[in-house]
């Protein structure tokens, strides 16, 4: 519910919960079309992939993709575990050292720019994410499974953690960090029944401050007519391409979306291991700006 059902009210309480949601993808980013650039973290301690290297590598990495984004016009920042892989299901599971890590890493990337940082914690830690977001300081947060079941890539079952997010950024008077969340995600597989329209319905109905619409894996885009249905479905409610925008889908996503989340593009040779590129930073953020010109 948006500012327009907010007049409607007469219930003080209704107001009060309802009005504390992102009314407006430029409430937080301060656009249109807002684009969040991916910071996907080198392998933390504990995870399969790391080597041992000083949590000063870690860090520089991160800051430094940061600032290329920053520096070339992208409108935001996620701070995210990508190769802490396979991953676990669930905040429960996510093991201590790589949250603590992720945290100090977190709080270092948001202190070295100006845009809005987010987090994100891979598979579905969206308490782990929460957590890190407050100790960081973090404006929103990725959802991976917010309502609804789900089997991921790594075969364990999952549900919505809609309940415990909401009391938890109650309790940790955390209001101000916004729930981005997925429906019918990459790399899952959501239980029968749940269609993408329904999926959108409750993450809408449970207060999600925007909606991601992915393909079926990393790099992979969403169909045209996915973006297009799901922002049919939940009007003001803000919808982001969560995976595979370029400079060549943009402006056929971004006539539906009201934003997106990217990460493979920018890296170099567009491969998701690899360093962000600046020029093709610059190459997609062109793309954008001149779909916003357009606006």
């Amino acid at each position: 519910m948006r500012k327009s059902t907010l007049d409607l009210f007469v219930s003080k309480w209704a107001i009060e919960f309802y009005s504390k949601r992102l009314f407006s993808i430029r409430d937080l980013f301060k656009v249109d079309k807002a684009i969040i650039g991916m910071v996907h973290l080198m392998p933390l301690p504990g995870s399969p992939a790391y080597t041992g290297y000083s949590m000063d590598v870690i860090e520089e990495q991160a800051i430094r993709e940061a600032k290329i984004y920053e520096e070339n016009g992208v409108d935001g920042i996620i701070v995210e575990n990508m190769w802490d892989l396979p991953y676990y299901s669930g905040a429960s599971r996510i093991p201590p050292e790589e949250i603590a890590a992720h945290a100090a890493v977190a709080r270092q990337v948001v202190k070295s720019v100006s845009i809005p940082v987010g987090i994100t914690v891979i598979h579905n830690g969206g308490r782990v994410a929460l957590g890190i977001a407050k100790a960081a300081g973090a404006k929103f947060i990725r959802v991976c499974l917010y309502t609804g079941a789900a089997v991921w890539d790594t075969g364990e079952f999952d549900h919505g953690v809609a309940a415990d997010l909401m009391r938890l950024r109650k309790m940790l008077y955390a209001e101000d960090i916004k729930f981005f969340v997925d429906v019918v995600k990459k790399h899952s597989v959501v239980f029968p029944g749940i269609d993408l329209a329904t999926h959108a319905k409750w993450a809408d109905f449970y207060l999600a401050d925007a909606i991601i619409v992915t393909g079926r894996m990393t790099g992979e885009p969403p169909s045209v007519e996915d973006v297009k249905l799901v922002k049919e479905i939940v009007g003001d409610t803000p919808v982001l391409v969560g995976s595979g925008l370029t400079p060549e889908n943009a402006e056929k996503l971004l006539r539906y979306a009201d934003g997106a989340i990217v990460g493979t593009y920018f890296k170099v040779n567009g491969v998701a291991q690899n360093p962000v590129d600046p020029e093709r930073v610059k190459k997609l953020m062109s793309a954008v700006n001149s779909i916003r010109s357009k606006a």
